[in-house]
C-alpha cells in the first residue's frame, strides 16, 4: 500500500501541474474581433496559481471611437450599449460589466468549457452576457493553451 501511495505522490509532484493541467504563471492570448464589420483585437489575460487554479481573469477589446484608438473597457459607460447611455443604447448591462460577469464566470468555472458558444458566437451561459463572445472566448482559448 505504502508503494501504491510513494508512486501516486511522485507522479502528482513530476506533473506540476494542478487538477485542470494549468501551470502557474501569466499567460496572454488574442483573436481578431470581427463583429460590426470592423476588424479589432480581443485579448485575453490568464493568472494561474501553484495549484493550477484560474485565479484572475481580465477580457478587453480594441475599439475606435471617433478616431481614436481605445479598448471598450476603457470606454466604460461611453461605449454606450446600455439603455440610456447613447441613442443607440438597448442592453441591460454595459459591454465592460458584461465582460466581468464572463470573467468571473471562467473563474468561477476554471475553464472556458461551461460557455458552449453558438454559431452566431454568443452564449448563454453567463446570464448577465448578452455580448457575442466569440473573439474573447478564441482568446482565452489562446491563453489557457500557453497554461498547459
Amino acid at each position: 500500500m505504502k508503494k501504491i501511495l510513494s508512486i501516486a505522490l511522485v507522479a502528482i509532484l513530476l506533473t506540476g501541474c494542478g487538477s485542470n493541467g494549468l501551470k502557474e504563471g501569466t499567460y496572454e492570448g488574442s483573436a481578431i474581433d470581427t463583429y460590426g464589420g470592423e476588424e479589432n483585437t480581443a485579448t485575453a489575460r490568464v493568472t494561474i496559481d501553484a495549484e493550477g487554479k484560474i485565479t484572475d481573469v481580465y477580457l478587453d477589446t480594441t475599439y475606435t471611437k471617433d478616431g481614436v484608438e481605445t479598448t471598450k473597457k476603457t470606454l466604460g459607460d461611453e461605449y454606450g450599449m446600455k439603455v440610456g447611455n447613447s441613442d443607440y443604447g438597448q442592453a441591460e448591462y454595459e459591454w465592460y460589466e458584461q465582460v466581468e460577469a464572463l470573467e468571473q464566470a471562467v473563474i468561477d468555472n476554471q475553464g472556458i468549457e461551461f460557455l458552449n458558444v453558438d454559431e452566431d458566437g454568443y452564449t448563454d451561459a453567463v446570464s448577465t452576457c448578452t455580448i457575442q463572445v466569440s473573439a474573447l472566448y478564441e482568446a482565452l482559448e489562446d491563453a489557457l493553451s500557453k497554461a498547459k
